[in-house]
């Protein structure tokens, strides 16, 4: 009687194994394809916002304010990922997607919109123009895929840039949380001391230091993955390329 067992429940596995290969069902599909050019059309407001500034003020500094609010409305708007895998429709991890969109989500309103003093740091301006080109290229990336026509000059970019965005937004992200220690400190933005009701303390200010620590296991992790991820997809492209 084990053998029948075995067997019905190898087929319920490759009858999910074959969903998955399928990708999300059509109205899924539709949906994606919508969130996606909506998210990518978005990040090229910013883009050109950016541009329009620059071009109008003659300098880069302060050129957050030109972007400010679709900036916020955008990145929040990047919480629908994790959703998107927790109800199965993207085949990605939930913790792993949540902590790249939260960490942002937390850079632009716990960090950027709460501390003003730090909206005039060069270090913005750097993160911002990581996330604006990186986001485009992924979305782009993510709308093509589901359509089945990817080019290849997206799937290189996804691919390749990274090597360059990937570390300028970090280093952005890191001198922003650095400037805007201080003012935590000295305003006590977000603490929590005692004594209290709840008996309970919070200090932000280490809060953020302790955030900027961990980067120094994740960031490499994240990196290094991407460099075999692009190995993997482009690799035997540039192999061939070279044979010829």
């Amino acid at each position: 009687m084990a053998a029948p067992a075995m067997g019905t429940t190898r087929a319920a596995h490759n009858d999910v194994s074959q969903k998955r290969k399928r990708g999300p069902g059509a109205l899924a599909t539709a949906y994606l394809v919508i969130y996606n050019v909506i998210m990518t059309a978005g990040w090229l407001v910013i883009a050109v916002g950016l541009v329009r500034a620059y071009l109008a003020k003659g300098s880069y500094h302060g050129l957050y304010y030109s972007i400010e609010k679709p900036l916020k409305f955008f990145q929040t708007g990047a919480l629908l990922e994790i959703l998107h895998c927790a109800v199965g429709i993207v085949p990605s991890s939930v913790v792993l997607t949540g902590f790249q969109v939260m960490s942002r989500v937390f850079l632009t309103w716990a960090v950027t919109h709460s501390v003003r003093e730090v909206q005039n740091e060069d270090s913005v301006l750097l993160f911002v123009v990581a996330w604006t080109i990186t986001e485009i290229i992924r979305y782009s990336f993510y709308t093509f895929s589901l359509l089945n026509h990817l080019p290849y000059l997206i799937k290189w970019a996804r691919y390749t840039l990274f090597i360059v965005l990937y570390p300028m937004g970090v280093t952005g992200e890191l001198l922003t949380i650095y400037a805007a220690l201080p003012y935590v400190q000295k305003t006590g933005l977000y603490s929590v001391t005692l004594p209290n009701k709840y008996n309970f303390s919070f200090d932000y200010h280490t809060f953020l230091i302790l955030t900027m620590v961990s980067y120094i296991p994740l960031f490499p992790q994240l990196y290094f993955h991407m460099m075999r991820q692009r190995k993997k997809v482009l690799g035997h492209v540039e192999e061939y390329s070279k044979v010829e």
